[in-house]
């Protein structure tokens, strides 16, 4: 549940007539006080604008770096220079990218919170490289993911960035299926702990269709959806099963130490529960489950994926459908398997875990946040007909290794008007903290580093969160009234053409199932609620057809059998969207894409 900060109520001094002019004194004093207290508080107040989020009270943020590529992770060094890894591929639909190699340094000479200095290492495009997610350092070294290995470039004395030639710590990781990335955290005494996530959505015998089976056993455990262990003081390491350390984590993005040594690391939950077992599950089932998850890693620890998933409710791992599951009832193996530290709401898609630890220096947070964890959720495609989520980060409080109170939204507002994958203008995924204690948070769309401090001049202020946004726009369209409109009012049906042999009234439903208000379909979840694409989906709105000649039945055929193997996106698309849509539904979402395809032309 998401805690809404409440102001502290104005004070008041209340005079009865007759006050005698010692009281007025008083009374003087005290509003003096007050007006000096307010100007305290506007001592602490923000310029700016923080560069377009909102924050918790007292906390102010600075556009530290701008448009440096797609930006992942991040860590930074002693000296406050802040090294981030970079991303390219079909994933942002290939385009341009900054010259140079994907790797960034950025260097802050004359302290106003943005970094004057940019230097780019590393492999570039020319030379092969398509970037990666991870990044840390280790022994005066900046330690980073490209393609299938982690290199070590070690940085020399009075440099921001390497100058020497990268050597391969580790390589042959693998890079197929649907989370191709290597996040990795490097502990203290060198034991570099990497993530490869799951090639597929749930071990499935065909990825991402309906009715399908898990494999059994899920062989595909051997090699992906789990916590890897190499040295980071070793080169020329090779990939192979004999190092797994842990398993059962679909997609561990972030990987974080506490302030005791304990290691954790999120978790993706899986996809469509609903669109592949539309008989067990429910459309709002789909979208609330299961839970993103912190967990906590253990040598030889298994965390459930494929076989188990985590339901928020029950508070506890039940049996997937992929292997007997029965809609949530059934635990069966799942009794045996980790359960988490703490959970959040489904298909947020936590990208980087921090914990607040350590000394730190004049941008300290209060002490409340001592020992929590920052997470930063990328931000959900897959919530549909119900609104996206996430294009956040949280601050979750923690004891003793475990969640200990509600989470908290800490920063707001990356994603702007609209919180879909196509069309937000930011995306939260690297965390990172100064060695001054201020907070750093990397955006993977435009590139942007934001540097966040606290201001608010009191060490003991209570955890808060963020404004709640004014305008809650989380979908690109509006909301419809209680009563219901017409089918054809405010929609965008009235500019669209309509294709020969059908009529205005196809698309109109089209339209509507399009966007799951009838037969159940979540359409615009991977190709957008305006249809434009996302990087799981293609955009119909091209022009383009690589599945048939772009002909009303060619459309409508494609939809009917699906897209097992997509041949420029991520998302694969089971047979009609993953439901039943009936034969009159079919005809309209076909005539609706062809619609929205030839709106320019």
């Amino acid at each position: 549940m998401r805690t809404a900060f409440a102001p502290t109520p104005a004070f008041r001094i209340w005079l009865p007539a007759g006050t005698c002019l010692a009281a007025l004194s008083l009374a003087v004093a005290a509003s003096s006080a007050l007006v000096d207290h307010a100007r305290a508080a506007d001592d602490h107040s923000c310029k700016g604008d923080s560069g377009g989020i909102t924050l918790a009270q007292g906390f102010c943020a600075t556009v530290f770096a701008n448009n440096i590529g797609h930006a992942r992770h991040l860590a930074v060094a002693a000296d406050g220079t802040v090294y981030v890894n970079t991303w390219s591929g079909r994933y942002y639909k290939n385009n341009e990218l900054p010259p140079g190699g994907f790797l960034v340094a950025l260097k802050d000479r004359d302290g106003d919170g943005r970094a004057e200095v940019t230097e780019r290492f590393g492999e570039n495009v020319a030379e092969g490289g398509h970037g990666g997610t991870g990044l840390a350092l280790y022994k005066d070294a900046v330690y980073a993911e490209i393609n299938d290995r982690i290199m070590r470039y070690p940085i020399a004395k009075g440099e921001v960035a390497p100058k020497a030639n990268g050597e391969v710590v580790v390589s042959g990781l693998p890079l197929t299926g649907d989370h191709p990335m290597h996040p990795f955290l490097i502990s203290p005494n060198g034991d570099l702990f990497v993530d490869l996530g799951s090639a597929t959505n749930a071990c499935e015998q065909k990825n991402r269709m309906p009715g399908s089976p898990g494999n059994d056993p899920c062989t595909e455990k051997e090699t992906r959806g789990g916590i890897w262990r190499y040295d980071a003081n070793k080169s020329d390491q090779r990939f192979s099963p004999a190092e797994r350390y842990a398993s059962g984590i679909r997609n561990g993005e972030g990987i974080a130490l506490d302030g005791t040594g304990r290691i954790f690391a999120t978790q993706h939950g899986r996809d469509q529960l609903h669109e592949n077992w539309p008989a067990l599950y429910t459309a709002k089932q789909g979208f609330e489950l299961p839970a993103e998850e912190i967990v906590e890693l253990r040598p030889g620890g298994d965390y459930g994926w494929p076989e188990c998933y985590f339901d928020p409710d029950q508070k506890k791992l039940v049996l997937a459908p992929e292997y007997g599951g029965d809609g949530g009832k059934k635990v069966g193996l799942c009794a045996e398997r980790l359960g988490p530290a703490a959970a959040f709401p489904a298909h947020w898609a936590p990208n980087d875990l921090k914990f607040y630890v350590g000394e730190g220096g004049s941008s300290r947070f209060p002490k409340a946040y001592q020992g929590g964890a920052f997470v930063a959720f990328h931000g959900s495609w897959n919530r549909a007909p119900g609104p996206q989520g996430g294009y956040n980060v949280v601050f979750q409080p923690f004891k003793d290794g475990r969640a200990s109170g509600e989470y908290v939204v800490f920063a707001e507002e990356f994603a702007g008007g609209v919180k879909e994958p196509g069309r937000a203008k930011f995306r939260p995924s690297g965390l990172a903290i100064g060695p001054d204690g201020a907070l750093f948070i990397s955006d993977d769309v435009n590139g942007r580093i934001w540097r966040v401090t606290y201001e608010g001049g009191d060490p003991s202020a209570k955890v808060t969160a963020a404004p709640t946004p004014q305008v809650r726009s989380t979908s690109a369209r509006q909301e419809m009234p209680p009563e219901g409109i017409h089918a054809d009012a405010g929609r965008r049906v009235a500019e669209l053409p309509v294709p020969p042999g059908a009529t205005k009234q196809q698309v109109a439903l089209g339209e509507r199932v399009f966007h799951g208000e009838v037969g159940g379909a979540t359409c615009g979840g991977c190709h957008g609620s305006d249809a434009a694409g996302s990087p799981v989906g293609a955009d119909l709105t091209s022009g383009k057809y690589l599945w048939s000649d772009g002909s009303l039945k060619g459309i409508e055929d494609t939809i009917a059998n699906g897209v097992p193997e997509p041949k420029e996106h991520g998302g694969v698309m089971p047979p009609m969207g993953g439901v039943q849509l009936s034969e009159a539904d079919l005809k309209a979402v076909a005539a609706y894409a062809w619609a929205v395809g030839h709106k320019l032309r």
